[in-house]
């Protein structure tokens, strides 16, 4: 065979030289005797020993002879199915290979699109590997592929709803009221599950999701993917972004194509609006992890004692477990140290004034998330006030004086920031965190960080987070040693805090 194809694309560079048409080319193949015949009998030949371009996709006569038996006659004697068939092998330019990308979509002569697949510089249209690439004519380009291409006829709902093994499938798209949007435009790739595979399910599963629509929407959608994934773009350990938001994994395994733990038993069913895959298993999507309310993020922190108590004193844990949704700046236990005693005091001594006016000052009724903030963005808390949202140029976040040092702890109400400093509102008179600045260098750092931090004093100490808010590091400063070792510390961003007479300034490093 490999001998073949090295004189069939001798022949081919030989006419390709002689400046033959497209035509031309079919009919001097040896491999290709159908595919004239086929053209011929839809009286294509004239249309493609035109000017063209065209760039013509041109299965062997094995491709042909693949196609269950009697097809072809049947074809032949249907010559508008024919036409529809061979003018979705075609495409109006010139498309070499070199200009040819994975997932890229070519509209056809047919009107209908099919899908470039290239893996490890192999070329697949749709399901069929290009063999022979770039034959270059004088109206165009042929690539030679080793399947017929069949235009689809339906969408990926009618590919399901036709397929005496998925009525489960079908009975569940259409419980969840999916199948308009799996109607639509797309394109969609599916895993699509056998109602063997449903059966496999423990006894009562299925009811039950029919009876949960939230439920069952949340297993189908992770079995579509937005875009076309044919199985010849697929690669060993790769992850594919579902609609439902999690990734499945592909395994391939001497050829055999699985989807997390279900097998691909029927491939690249080309529909109108993308691919559907048959699977042997239901795919079951990991339950999300649950952090509780941002109350319980509190409660459950070993750096939050301080804003546990205090959130508590304030009555405000009934408020805080609610629906909301809230966000929470939740300043750490050194955070609530670095503030002045006689402060600290002032807010325990009035749970219900001051401290729950502090409090509301660290909450926002809304979710945000560390990508929803912007550089100067002003955003209401609850105690009515605004708290300032700043982002450096590496962009690291700070909300007022506090630098957020690990964000999106997401909870079932919200989403918690932990912050180096207590957020205090101007308007309550009460003494704030200092804003003084230090610096470190070099940043990043190998093994020595030094501080520029002007005058200290025997009670000047730090204390060193990585992200995860865990302390790390901690010690004290004197007036001859401002400088700290990090060459244990694993590589990563860190968050340091010197605290000197109950004033805290903090700064971010990069370990390298």
């Amino acid at each position: 065979m490999k001998k073949i194809f090295t004189l069939l694309t001798a022949s081919f560079m030989t006419l390709a030289v002689n400046s033959q048409t497209i035509v031309d080319i079919i009919v001097a193949s040896p491999v290709h005797t159908t595919l004239e015949t086929a053209v011929i009998a839809a009286n294509l030949q004239g249309t493609l020993s035109g000017p063209g371009p065209f760039t013509v996709f041109a299965p062997t006569d094995a491709a042909f002879a693949a196609l269950p038996a009697g097809t072809v006659d049947a074809l032949l004697a249907n010559i508008p199915a024919l036409t529809n068939i061979l003018t979705y092998h075609g495409v109006a330019g010139t498309a070499l290979s070199s200009s040819l990308t994975n997932g890229q979509m070519i509209t056809t002569l047919q009107g209908q699109k099919v899908t470039i697949s290239v893996n490890n510089g192999n070329v697949f249209v749709n399901n069929a590997y290009v063999t022979v690439a770039d034959i270059v004519a004088s109206n165009g380009v042929v690539h030679v592929i080793d399947a017929v291409l069949l235009p689809p006829t339906g969408t990926v709902v009618d590919v399901i709803v036709n397929s005496p093994n998925h009525t489960t499938l079908e009975a569940a798209v259409i419980a969840a009221g999916l199948a308009g949007t799996l109607s639509g435009t797309g394109p969609f790739t599916i895993f699509a599950p056998t109602d063997a595979a449903f059966a496999a399910l423990p006894a009562g599963t299925v009811q039950a999701l029919l009876a949960d629509i939230p439920a069952l929407t949340n297993i189908l959608t992770y079995h579509a993917v937005a875009g076309n994934a044919f199985s010849a773009g697929l690669n060993d350990g790769q992850m594919i972004m579902t609609v439902q938001g999690q990734d499945v994994t592909v395994t391939i395994n001497n050829g055999t194509v699985f989807i997390n733990n279900a097998q691909v038993i029927v491939a690249d069913i080309v529909a109108t609006n993308g691919v559907v895959h048959v699977i042997d298993a239901v795919l079951l999507p990991a339950a999300p992890v649950s952090n509780g309310t941002v109350v319980d993020i509190i409660v459950n922190s070993p750096d939050h004692t301080t804003l546990e108590t205090a959130v508590i004193a304030a009555g405000l844990a009934g408020t805080l477990s609610g629906t909301g949704p809230f966000t929470v700046f939740a300043p750490t236990d050194a955070a609530f140290a670095a503030v002045p005693t006689t402060t600290l005091n002032a807010l325990l001594a009035d749970p219900n004034g001051l401290l729950t006016d502090v409090l509301l000052h660290h909450v926002v009724g809304a979710t945000a998330l560390s990508t929803d903030l912007m550089n100067g963005q002003s955003v209401p808390t609850l105690f009515g006030d605004n708290v300032i949202v700043t982002i450096d140029l590496v962009g690291n976040v700070s909300i007022d004086n506090a630098n957020v040092i690990v964000a999106d702890i997401e909870a079932t109400n919200g989403v918690v920031h932990v912050i180096d400093a207590v957020l205090v509102p101007a308007t309550l008179g009460v003494n704030n965190v200092s804003n003084s600045k230090i610096g470190v260098y070099p940043n990043p750092v190998s093994d020595v960080l030094r501080f520029n931090l002007g005058q200290t004093t025997p009670n000047t100490t730090y204390q060193v987070f990585n992200q995860t808010g865990a302390l790390v590091l901690s010690g004290k400063f004197n007036s001859t040693s401002t400088f700290i070792s990090v060459e244990d510390l694993q590589s990563g961003l860190y968050t340091v805090s010197v605290l000197e007479n109950n004033k805290m300034s903090s700064i971010r490093f990069v370990k390298k």
